[in-house]
């Protein structure tokens, strides 16, 4: 038995490190960039990263192809599903002030190769976001011009006909990038007034577009005699839904901008909110005046609102609803290009990508090096890429943030605290340091001894956990007859215990959470694949279908509700999602749901990005984890107090040598201290 658990040792350590959690430090609020943002400042920042090109483009394709006119209830429906993982996000960076949006939130509360998964897919996310970005604004600007720029570069720069590469190069779509980066790494006040410019003068014209849309709307156009309202039925409905979803992508950058934050915990809650209603109503009534105009089977796609008013006879119209068009999709190229280093910056600070994108300048207060070299990539992918069949590829690294921050939410909700110096951060590991105040006999010791010792303790199932002083393991170890305190975080509820004490009562706290948490997940991948492959790919019979449905359906809520009947982190003074866990349990089943009407071909991309990542990780990022390094500095220690399954103690005593040397150990076995006094 002993040599199967030696055995077992270095896997299990090198489980424990791919799964280590950040540690923040007990001030949040500091940081080495400059906090300056108001309310205002981070709802318009997520207004201008999700009111783009889309209000301009996605609404008149969704109405023409997939809703009719319902393509409102398309838009109100992917609102309120995108309000579920906007909530998770609002939560987080009011809790966790911190630059780096999911990759931040999936650090402290799930585990590192995670958190590094989700920043590397996110990186990818933002750098094709913004090159096709990019290329929509250069195309939109040269259909103004009659196609002159690209005829005019084909004659006498370059043209080429290679699959995945465009037919010419965009020179403006990377000179745009370039100058944007430029600009924005001026500083964040420099980025901040550059987007309310840019997204006052796109608002003004969604303002034109509503009040001169409404007075040449015309209600027969909703009427029988055209279709009428939801002509593609329920089914178009949904389907709309789920294009009209991605509208509402870019929130978290308000996020990812919480370290430059002056208040977050009152800014970043609020400036969500703001934000995505804004850019809900937006949609709305831009959608419902375009389908009242014209009607809905007669719009041109490509340039629905534009066309509109040229039919009604307002050519004019059209050249505004061109300069709002191009100013929209200026404050999401902003948006990601200011999203994407603090991204970067957040990982390298952690050790887990290069350390030289960690570097800030001492005079903007910003990662120049991060901003310059990015905005770079992006603009070589924007000048000689193709990024059509790319497009498609954004949404997974989307919907996966999401879907971990979802699950971050309730881990971390019904998380037991992780350090008792942490002010209001409960569940969140914190580099607060506890100090011993009674030795083993039960005599006060000075505070500053011991402070170097190293506590393990062994619970039922032989996992050893580490204390930073011999008095807190002890008090673990008195706890662990009683398995936990009443009303701690990640135990049952009180009223519960009479039906489902015995059977789940017994656990450490928090465990069955997390237990919880993983057949929440996996039985809504199983669900969604079902209603996703069942009647086509897998040609299953009616009966098989809804017997898993029935099945998985069960699972995924038996799984919520048993989340539900335990203790949950008390009330703080900042934001918290409602609900929890039905909010993010939803959240999670709508984004794997997405994820799988994805096409094969994107999967297959994601799945090379990964391995890519897997790389990176493996090669540098685990070696220069800071929190490896931690690690390897509380190993340095004097003493190590275990206590073993058996219920003895045993006292370890290491001679720390020079590296290089062997470490001596001398383990004199305790048989007669008991585990619990």
């Amino acid at each position: 038995m002993a040599s199967c658990v030696s055995g077992c040792s270095p896997v299990v350590r090198f489980c424990q490190k791919l799964n280590r959690l950040k540690t923040l430090e007990d001030d949040m609020m500091a940081t080495s960039l400059k906090r300056c943002l108001s309310t205002v400042d981070l709802a318009l920042l997520g207004v201008g990263g999700m009111v783009g090109s889309g209000l301009y483009v996605l609404t008149g394709t969704v109405a023409k192809d997939t809703a009719g006119p319902a393509v409102v209830v398309s838009f109100i429906i992917a609102g309120v599903a995108s309000l579920m993982a906007a909530l998770c996000y609002a939560e987080f960076g009011a809790r966790v002030p911190k630059t780096g949006s999911a990759y931040m939130f999936t650090y402290v509360s799930v585990g590192e190769i995670w958190a590094f998964l989700i920043g590397w897919n996110v990186i990818l996310e933002y750098m094709i976001g913004g090159a096709a970005v990019a290329r929509a604004w250069s195309g939109y600007l040269d259909s103004i011009f009659n196609h002159r720029i690209q005829n005019f570069t084909e004659s006498h720069v370059m043209r080429w006909d290679v699959p995945f590469i465009a037919n010419y190069p965009d020179l403006l779509a990377a000179a745009i990038l370039l100058v944007a980066s430029f600009f924005i790494s001026f500083g964040v006040r420099v980025s901040s007034w550059l987007n309310h410019i840019f997204s006052a003068v796109s608002m003004a014209v969604i303002v034109f577009i509503l009040v001169f849309g409404f007075v040449l709307a015309d209600p027969v156009n909703w009427s029988s005699r055209e279709g009428g309202f939801a002509p593609f039925g329920l089914s178009g409905i949904l389907a709309g839904t789920a294009t009209c979803f991605y509208a509402f992508v870019g929130f978290d950058v308000i996020a990812a901008s919480s370290e430059e934050a002056s208040n977050p915990q009152r800014a970043v809650p609020a400036a969500t909110a703001i934000s995505l209603g804004l850019a809900a109503t937006a949609y709305v009534l831009v959608s419902t005046v375009l389908t009242l105009m014209v009607p809905w089977h007669t719009l041109d796609p490509n340039s629905a609102l534009s066309d509109a008013f040229y039919r009604r006879g307002y050519s004019w119209a059209g050249f505004i609803v061109a300069v709002g068009s191009i100013c929209a999709m200026n404050t999401v190229l902003l948006s990601n290009l200011f999203s994407l280093p603090r991204i970067v910056y957040a990982m390298a600070e952690d050790g887990l990508f290069f350390s030289v994108f960690s570097r800030v300048n001492p005079v903007t207060k910003v990662p120049v090096i991060a901003i310059l070299v990015f905005g770079s990539l992006m603009s070589i992918l924007a000048l000689i890429f193709d990024l059509e069949a790319l497009v498609q590829f954004l949404s997974i690294g989307t919907l996966l943030a999401y879907t971990f921050v979802a699950a971050s939410i309730i881990v971390l909700r019904f998380q037991p605290d992780k350090s008792s110096g942490s002010s209001g951060g409960g569940g969140i590991k914190t580099n607060a340091s506890s100090t011993s105040s009674v030795n083993q006999s039960g005599q006060p010791v000075d505070p500053s001894v011991g402070t170097n010792e190293t506590q393990t303790f062994a619970p039922d199932g032989g996992e050893l956990k580490e204390y930073e002083s011999f008095s807190d393991k002890l008090q673990l170890v008195e706890r662990q007859k009683s398995v936990k305190e009443r009303g701690a975080p990640g135990t049952l509820k009180a009223c519960w215990e009479p039906y489902l004490g015995r059977i789940v009562g017994g656990c450490e706290p928090g465990g069955v959470v997390a237990f919880s948490v993983l057949a929440l997940m996996v039985s809504g991948v199983c669900l969604c694949a079902v209603l996703v492959f069942g009647n086509d790919q897998l040609n299953l019979p009616v009966w098989s279908f809804t017997l898993l449905l029935v099945i998985f359906s069960l699972v995924f809520l038996l799984s919520l509700a048993l989340i539900w009947v335990h203790e949950q982190q008390p009330n703080h003074k900042t934001f918290q999602v409602p609900l929890v866990p039905f909010v993010p349990g939803f959240s999670i089943l709508l984004n794997v749901f997405l994820m799988l009407k994805l096409s094969p071909l994107t999967w297959i991309r994601f799945a090379v990005w990964l391995a890519a990542g897997l790389l990176v990780y493996f090669g540098y990022g685990i070696w220069h984890s800071k929190e490896g390094l931690r690690e390897k500095q509380g190993q340095e220690v004097a003493a190590r107090y275990v206590v073993l399954p058996s219920g003895s103690l045993v006292e370890t005593v290491q001679n720390v040598q020079p590296e290089g040397h062997t470490l001596s150990t001398h383990s004199p076995t305790h048989d007669n201290a008991p585990a619990s006094r």
